[in-house]
C-alpha cells in the first residue's frame, strides 16, 4: 500500500472512531472528557482536574504536575421518534412510509491528552477529541424520505498547545487546531427516475484556541477560553442516478466559556459555567455541483448564537472518593419548526449529571460519570415542496444518555 493511500486509511479509522450522537446543541459534542460528566461540565474552564483541561483552556496545565495523561471514552444514545401531522410527499414522488422508527441510535468519543513542563513556568501539551459530530438514520421508506434519510458527520481535533505561568495568580495558554470532517447526506430523489442520492464531502483546516486561568485565592479560580471557528472547504461527490463532484463550505462555530470553581469547605466545591456558541455562523449550507455550478441539497438552517449555563458541586466523601453532581440548560439553535430539519431535530436541553471519582494511590484516578438530558418534545414543519422534497410536519419525542470513564495519571 502506497504512504498516502495508508495514511487517508489511518486518518479514516480514526475519523470512526472519533463520532458520535451530538449531545450539545446543534451538532456539537461536549464530551471532550468523561471526568466532566458529573457535573455536567459547570467549571470546565477553571477545574483542571487533569490534562484534558488542554481542550477546555489550556492555561490550566500550569496546575497540574510534570507529568500527566488523561484518557477516556464516553457512550452517547439519542432516541428521536417522529409522529407524522400532516407530512406531504413531493407531487411526483411515491407514495406511503412510516414514521422511520426511532432516527436516533449510539455514538462513542473517546478522548486523549497528555502534558509535561517543559520548565518550572512553561508547559506543553496535546489532545486528541471530536468537538463536532451527529448521526441520524431513518428507515429508508420513511414518510419524510425525501428530505433526508440519514445525516451523518464525524470529525478528528489534534490541538498541540502551550502554558505560561505569569506568576502564582495569572496564567494563560494558548494552542493550535488541526482538524478533520467526514460529512454524508443521504436522501430520497424524484430526479432521473428517483432512487436514493447520496452527499460525501471531507475537509481538513486549521483554528486556534486561547485561555486564562486566574487563582483569585486559594479557594476561587476562574477561568475563561474561546476556540476560533473553523471553516472547512469541504469537497467530495454526489452518488446516485447521476454522479458528479461536489463541495461546500461548513465553517463549524466558536465558542466562548468563563468558569468558576469556590471551595466551601473541605468536603464542597461549587462549580459554575456560562458558555456561548457561535452557531449564526452556520446560516445554511450549500452543497454545489462542481461540474456545473448548479445548487445542490441546500440546507436552510437559520441558526442562531446559543448559550448554556451549568451549574455543579463536588463532595469529597473520602480521601479517596469524590462524588460529583450537575444541572445544566442547554439552548438549541434552531429558531422554530419551520427551520428545523428532520436530520438534525434538535432542540433546548436540561442536564441532570452525577458521577464519582476515585483516587487510586497518589498519582491516578479513575473518572465514572452519567447524564440524562430532557429534550422539550421537538416539533417540525419543514415546507421544501418547491425544491420537490414535500413538506415534514409533526413532533419528535427525544431524549439523551451519556455515560463515561476516563483514567487520569501523573508520572
Amino acid at each position: 500500500m502506497a504512504k498516502g493511500s495508508s495514511l487517508k486509511l489511518i486518518s479514516a479509522l480514526m475519523l470512526v472512531a472519533f463520532s458520535g450522537a451530538a449531545s450539545a446543541s446543534g451538532f456539537q459534542l461536549m464530551e471532550q472528557n468523561a471526568s466532566g460528566i458529573g457535573n455536567a461540565y459547570a467549571g470546565s474552564a477553571a477545574v483542571a482536574e487533569n490534562a484534558s483541561t488542554i481542550y477546555y483552556n489550556p492555561a490550566g496545565m500550569t496546575q497540574l504536575q510534570d507529568r500527566e495523561v488523561s484518557a477516556g471514552a464516553s457512550a452517547i444514545r439519542t432516541s428521536f421518534k417522529f409522529s407524522n401531522n400532516g407530512t406531504t410527499l413531493p407531487p411526483t414522488g411515491t407514495s406511503g412510509g412510516g414514521n422511520g422508527g426511532d432516527a436516533g441510535g449510539w455514538g462513542f468519543v473517546p478522548n486523549g491528552y497528555a502534558s509535561m513542563a517543559l520548565t518550572k513556568d512553561i508547559y506543553a501539551g496535546i489532545g486528541i477529541s471530536s468537538p463536532f459530530g451527529l448521526k441520524t438514520q431513518y428507515d429508508s421508506n420513511w414518510i419524510g424520505r425525501y428530505q433526508s434519510i440519514s445525516f451523518d458527520i464525524k470529525t478528528l481535533n489534534i490541538n498541540p498547545s502551550l502554558a505560561y505561568r505569569v506568576n502564582e495568580k495569572v496564567s494563560l495558554g494558548f494552542g493550535l487546531n488541526w482538524q478533520q470532517i467526514d460529512a454524508e447526506y443521504l436522501r430520497q430523489t424524484i430526479a432521473n427516475g428517483g432512487g436514493q442520492v447520496k452527499v460525501s464531502l471531507q475537509d481538513s483546516s486549521w483554528g486556534w484556541n486561547a485561555g486564562a486561568l486566574f487563582t483569585l485565592s486559594p479557594s476561587t479560580k476562574v477561568g475563561v477560553s474561546y476556540r476560533s471557528a473553523i471553516k472547512h472547504e469541504t469537497t467530495g461527490n454526489t452518488r446516485g442516478m447521476v454522479n458528479n463532484d461536489s463541495s461546500a463550505v461548513i465553517k463549524v462555530p466558536d465558542t466562548f466559556i468563563m468558569s468558576v470553581s469556590q471551595a466551601l469547605s473541605d468536603k464542597w466545591v461549587m462549580l459554575g459555567d456560562v458558555s456561548r456558541t457561535g452557531w449564526a455562523s452556520i446560516p445554511q449550507v450549500e452543497i454545489m455541483n462542481s461540474n456545473t455550478g448548479a445548487l445542490q441539497q441546500p440546507l436552510n438552517t437559520e441558526y442562531r448564537n446559543t448559550w448554556r449555563v451549568a451549574l455543579g458541586a463536588n463532595y469529597q466523601y473520602t480521601e479517596a472518593l469524590k462524588l460529583k453532581f450537575g444541572v445544566a440548560f442547554d439552548q438549541t439553535p434552531t429558531q422554530d419548526p419551520q427551520h428545523r430539519l428532520s436530520s438534525l431535530p434538535d432542540n433546548s436541553r436540561v442536564w441532570f449529571s452525577t458521577g464519582a471519582q476515585y483516587k487510586i494511590g497518589r498519582t491516578s484516578t479513575v473518572d465514572m460519570g452519567l447524564a440524562y438530558l430532557y429534550l422539550k418534545d421537538p416539533s417540525i414543519n419543514n415546507d421544501q415542496t418547491a425544491l420537490n422534497r414535500g413538506a415534514v410536519n409533526g413532533t419528535y419525542t427525544g431524549s439523551v444518555w451519556v455515560m463515561g470513564a476516563q483514567y487520569s495519571t501523573a508520572f
